[in-house]
């Protein structure tokens, strides 16, 4: 019959408690943040793939860096992971392809020669700098690193110095060269600026200050005083070297045994003197300024020469009143190395001339206390006060005593008060570089108008040259402080920490600024240049067309008139250094004759010095912002990733800190004691990780895995957790933080916290699967809360299939046995107690997914093992039996019941089985409080056990294979692939699998139909030793048996008893193994019949019906009595009453159940004649056979041949 559809007017509930609008509401927004996400994704990738540059770049995703090289040209750097390796000059201005000599070019070819060799020689000082700077300052600092103290093994020391000795040979080539330039440059100015009247003049001199050559050779004499000062402070280094000219000495006693010959000693060994002298004893400046400046071959004296000395002391004292006039002011950009280089001249102006201004050598010292120290490079810092006083000792009387106390008493009251300042300074400076950074994102974004453009170019150069002040200013403070505090040995306070690493990020906030914009800033630089140029050429103009009004003539005037001239034609053109220097050294020769005014040789100054940053912009602000000085401060990294923690509102700025780590990276590649310098890379990179994940990652992990169990359990009420109470810590902004860059990587905190969170939540559900809600609860949570895309873990949510392996019990059968409890009825075990939340179950399941993972041959080895196990636990069944006081008690009732049966109906007294279970209590008990007894029914139980398992292993096998053989469609006609696979002549690879497919089938056909009977084998096995007459004291077992199920019984009721209480230890609902080996030793001894014949059951069922009877009588006769308490009492008794009857009945059907399984309705004699038949018959039926094919066999024959169908 179809079913009518329903009425169109039919409905389900109507009723609309708005849950559905708010779910699509929530839906709908999901959608909308997943597209916003996607739609910048594909943003990102469109600009990523774009043939287009892109106006604003990221600092953490650039794929590759180009550097433009001021002498080598245009080269890609070297990549490290991912960050860059420069190589080349320093200098990041356009390539200059004209030489020198083509860029000094006039008609005064004496002015031409004159420019020529001071730019050489300024060029060869800017090299040799820059060598300095990136190869052999860092290849110093960085000897000794990258080795920690555990790694350290004998003879390190040695192998690190052995492999740097090339680099000590490639230092002092280089001071060598130093020496030559530094005294081919004093010997050029000494040419120049001669007193001696008798030799010729080159130009004329007066008027002229040719001060950019002195500012170079203070640049060299720095990067000499710097180099002592690295060694000075490298103790390592010192220490390595000892220990490697020790090793020189073992060497040299015997050199056959190190395979050195002997006649290569002495020449190394007066190698290592030559650098230990020349490098090592802190005389590398000293030996410089104390060169021989005075040469036979010049015709000209250094020393005597009055000019030159007077020159020289006039350059160094402008230089200085320039430098020190904006020393820590806010508008300072380089005069500090200023000032180191003035010292340096001073000190070799001492050493030449022998004449000290004793002024300046005060005014010198007077800077020490407005600038207490400056850092030379890295962590180097120099004390102008403790130089000065060192390399002019016979000066030193001089300086006061008192004025030398006092600028070290200002140099600890400077980080006294930087200390309390520094909070302040970070305030300030946050509030100026903020302003600069939106200024110059305002200022570029905004397009350039015609009419005002000479105006916004202007303030685009006023704005770029604010961040470089910026950038200093805070460089400064922050590598002095620092570096202070690492030189006094004084300690920080975590607050000075904090308030530096602010410092470090605004410092990288500038550069990462400069950077984001560097295409607009290019096009900019480029116009502001020629904007300048074009200033200075008006300036320059003005003073020519001045010098050529003057009619009258002489060589100073065409000197000043051709300097004039080369100024004009190197600033038509590009703005590179090599024209700049050009620019500079002109003007130090057209300024002269005052061709200037003054007011116009200002603004010229401040234009060309202008020119100067504008052109070297990048260079200067990547210079200034560079922070490879953390390196040797990594201890404060800790301090600053707990801030970070604790502040986690403005945790993105955590980019900035990274990138000041990354600076750290390519002065190590200049490393040479390692094999390879990507051990230390590898050492720098492992240690910062490490810090990171232990006081940030591993910290916000904890935190929000503790913030989500805590939300979950709410209702346990673990601590307070109201807000306005305890406060609340909002971490959810960690999780907006971009990637990290760190080397070859990038660190996304939270994809970290997500996989630790997947992780512990999977890890933690496999060990308690009862929990997989709470934290399935707990991942959605975390997706609700922190927006985090958790995976889901895929983890059954009940149970595992697999269970307890039957190996696992196999070998440990008798912790088994012992531990688990036997159900008959649903085949299963149960723990018997637990210390987690809930107790294990082994099933036909399990067993039958142990067989399927270990195959079906360990069924057999089970039961070997189950047998051996036996064999020791009936050796203890026979001594309990066989002890005295058991056996004389068991006789005695055997003989008590035959005497008694007829009085009692053939039935064993409840009474006699009771008293015989007090009895053995008599005999003793155990400290746990069971008698012999009971352990004698733990005996049995567990060997009850033992044949339940036997019975699982069978039922486990038939499983497993039933599922195996359930894809063969017919099982009683399985074709023979072989046959057919030998039809299709295949090869004979194919007839073999076809084979052990056939043999497959076969087994599995076999044991699905068959089974192995185990329990007939171990009956078997026993049977007839424990049958035998040597054995008699065991045919008193049956007899036993009542007391035995008289203790079961009370033991049974305790247990269940139990589970309704709160201490549930030793509780339990099931205990069948009793049953199965009681039932399982009555057919081994053959005493069915026996045991049958006590009526044991019956006689307990009448007994408990009996006293039954006897309560509900009493309990009619007092109902007239109205005696509560009594009535009370008489219906427990009664409850007790159907209880044990209960129980009795329970172990009776499990016991009639379990004897099934070993034939209990046949004896052994029934048996054994039922086996005999069986043979008969079986014999019977063969010979019938034969007999029928031997008739048909001759039928076949007398017809003339035997058919197929007969065989």
């Amino acid at each position: 019959m179809a079913l009518e559809p329903h009425s169109s007017d039919w409905q389900f509930d109507r009723f609309d408690d708005g849950s559905q609008r708010i779910h699509a509401e929530v839906q709908l927004k999901n959608y909308e943040k997943f597209l916003e996400e996607y739609t910048n994704q594909l943003k990102g990738i469109e600009d990523a793939l774009d043939d287009s540059v892109g106006d604003v770049w990221d600092f953490t995703l650039d794929p590759i860096a180009l550097k433009i090289v001021g002498v080598e040209g245009l080269v890609v750097t070297e990549y490290r992971g991912s960050d860059p390796i420069y190589r080349g000059s320093s200098a990041l201005l356009p390539y200059e392809q004209s030489s020198l000599l083509e860029l000094i070019k006039t008609e005064n070819r004496v002015l031409n020669k004159v420019i020529t060799v001071y730019a050489a020689l300024c060029c060869e000082v800017k090299k040799l700098k820059y060598e300095a700077e990136t190869k052999f300052y860092n290849g110093l600092l960085f000897y000794g690193e990258g080795v920690t103290e555990s790694s350290i093994v004998e003879g390190e020391a040695q192998i690190q110095m052995g492999r740097f000795i090339s680099f000590l040979q490639e230092l002092s080539c280089f001071i060598t060269r130093c020496y030559e330039v530094v005294m081919n440059i004093v010997q050029q100015l000494a040419s120049l600026y001669t007193s001696n009247k008798t030799a010729p003049k080159v130009i004329e001199t007066t008027g002229v200050h040719f001060q950019i050559v002195y500012e170079h050779l203070g640049e060299l004499l720095a990067v000499l005083l710097v180099l002592d000062e690295i060694i000075a402070n490298h103790v390592t280094l010192k220490d390595h070297w000892i220990t490697y000219k020790r090793l020189l000495k073992s060497v040299h006693h015997n050199p056959l045994k190190f395979g050195i010959a002997e006649e290569k000693l002495k020449p190394f060994e007066k190698l290592l003197l030559k650098l230990e002298g020349q490098l090592l004893d802190g005389m590398i400046f000293q030996a410089c300024v104390e060169q021989q400046f005075d040469t036979r071959n010049e015709p000209t004296s250094v020393s005597k020469n009055s000019t030159f000395a007077e020159e020289f002391a006039h350059n160094i004292r402008t230089i200085f009143t320039n430098a020190e006039s904006k020393l820590g002011e806010p508008s300072e950009i380089d005069q500090r190395d200023k000032y180191v280089g003035v010292c340096a001249l001073f000190v070799l102006h001492f050493q030449i001339f022998r004449t000290l201004d004793k002024k300046l050598y005060k005014s010198l010292l007077d800077v020490c206390k407005k600038v207490p120290a400056i850092t030379l490079t890295a962590n180097i810092i120099w004390l102008a006060d403790r130089f000065l006083l060192c390399k002019m000792a016979s000066a030193a009387k001089v300086a006061e005593k008192k004025n030398v106390q006092s600028i070290k008493i200002q140099r600890e009251t400077f980080l006294q008060q930087k200390a309390q300042t520094l909070t302040k300074d970070v305030q300030s400076y946050y509030l100026f570089v903020s302003s600069w950074m939106m200024k110059m994102e305002s200022i570029l974004s905004k397009v350039q108008s015609v009419d005002k453009f000479t105006e916004d170019l202007s303030n685009r150069c006023s704005i770029f040259i604010q961040g470089i002040l910026y950038a200093n200013s805070l460089g400064n403070i922050v590598r002095t402080t620092m570096n202070l505090y690492m030189s006094m040995q004084k300690p920080m306070t975590k607050t000075s920490v904090k308030a530096l690493c602010r410092l470090v990020e605004l410092l990288k906030a500038i550069e990462h600024t400069v950077h984001r914009r560097t295409m607009v800033i290019a096009d900019s630089v480029y116009h502001i240049a020629h904007t300048l140029q074009h200033q200075a050429l008006n300036s320059i103009s003005i003073a020519k067309k001045r010098v050529i009004s003057d009619k009258k003539y002489s060589e100073r005037r065409l000197d000043v008139l051709s300097a004039l001239v080369l100024a004009e034609n190197a600033l038509n053109g590009p703005s590179t250094k090599e024209r700049r220097l050009v620019v500079a050294l002109a003007l130090s020769v057209g300024t002269q004759m005052k061709t200037f005014r003054d007011e116009e040789l200002l603004v010229l100054q401040v234009v060309l010095k202008k020119l100067d940053l504008i052109s070297e912009l990048r260079e200067r602000i990547q210079v200034l912002c560079n922070c490879n000085f953390l390196y040797w401060h990594r201890t404060i990294f800790p301090i600053y990733l707990d801030d970070v923690y604790d502040n986690a509102v403005d945790s993105a700025r955590v980019h900035y800190m990274f990138s000041a780590l990354r600076d750290c990276v390519p002065p190590m590649m200049h490393a040479r004691h390692l094999e390879s310098t990507q051990v230390l890379l590898e050492c720098y990179d492992k240690e910062i990780m490490d810090v990171l994940n232990e006081h940030l990652l591993d910290k916000l992990c904890k935190e929000i895995e503790k913030d989500l169990r805590l939300s979950v359990h709410t209702h346990l009420k673990l601590d307070d957790r109201n807000p306005f109470r305890v406060g609340i810590k909002d971490l959810t902004d960690f999780f907006s933080i971009k990637p990290i860059r760190f080397f070859n990587r990038f660190i996304d905190v939270k994809a970290y916290v997500t996989h630790y969170l997947d992780k512990t939540f999977y890890n933690l559900t496999t060990v308690a699967i009862h929990d997989w809600a709470t934290y399935s609860e707990m991942r959605n949570l975390a997706a609700q809360r922190y927006s985090l895309s958790m995976t889901e873990a895929h983890l059954p949510s009940q149970t595992l299939e697999q269970g307890l392996d039957v190996l696992e019990i196999m070998r440990n059968i008798h912790v088994f046995v012992s531990r688990y409890l036997y159900n008959l009825n649903n085949q299963i075990f149960i723990e018997r107690t637990s210390n987690n939340k809930h107790l294990n179950t082994i099933n036909i399941r399990h067993v039958a997914n142990s067989i399927r993972t270990h195959g079906t041959g360990i069924m057999n080895t089970t039961v070997n093992f189950t047998y051996q196990f036996l064999r020791k636990k009936f050796y203890i069944f026979s001594q309990f039996m066989y002890d005295e006081h058991i056996k004389s008690r068991l006789i005695k009732d055997i003989r008590s019941f035959k005497e008694t049966k007829d009085q009692n109906d053939q039935k064993y007294p409840f009474d006699r089985a009771d008293k015989f279970n007090r009895g053995i209590r008599k005999l003793g008990l155990t400290p746990e409080g069971q008698s012999y007894l009971d352990q004698f029914r733990q005996l049995i139980s567990q060997i009850g056990n033992a044949m339940g398992y036997v019975r699982m292993i069978r039922s486990g096998g038939l499983h497993c294979c039933s599922n195996a053989i359930r894809f063969v469609p017919d099982l009683e006609d399985i074709v023979n692939f072989e046959e057919l696979v030998k039809e299709e002549g295949l090869s004979e690879e194919t007839q073999t699998a076809a084979r052990q497919l056939d043999s497959v089938l076969n087994d599995l056909t076999r044991n699905s139909a068959e089974g192995t009977e185990y329990f007939k084998m171990l009956l078997d096995v026993f049977s007839p030793e424990f049958r035998n007459s040597k054995n008699m004291h065991l045919r008193n077992f049956y007899i036993i048996v009542p007391p035995l199920t008289l203790n079961f019984v009370d033991h049974s009721i305790s247990c269940k008893e139990k589970l309704n209480k709160k201490n549930k230890v030793g509780a339990a609902f099931t205990d069948d193994g009793f049953a199965m080996g009681v039932a399982y030793i009555l057919k081994l001894l053959d005493q069915y019949q026996e045991f049958d014949s006590l009526q044991w059951f019956q006689s307990v069922r009448e007994k408990y019906l009996r006293e039954k009877n006897a309560v509900v009588k009493q309990q009619n006769v007092q109902s007239t009595n109205q005696d509560e308490k009594l009535m009370q009492t008489m219906n427990l008794t009664q409850k007790r009453l159907d209880i044990y009857l209960q129980e009795f009945e329970l172990l009776y059907f499990s016991l009639s159940s379990a004897r099934i399984f070993f034939r209990g309705d046949q004896s052994a004699a029934e048996e054994s004649q039922e086996r005999k038949e069986k043979e008969v018959s079986s014999a019977q039926l063969r010979l019938q056979l034969l007999r029928n094919m031997k008739r048909a066999n001759w039928g076949s024959v007398k017809k003339g041949g035997v058919s197929s169908r007969s065989v």
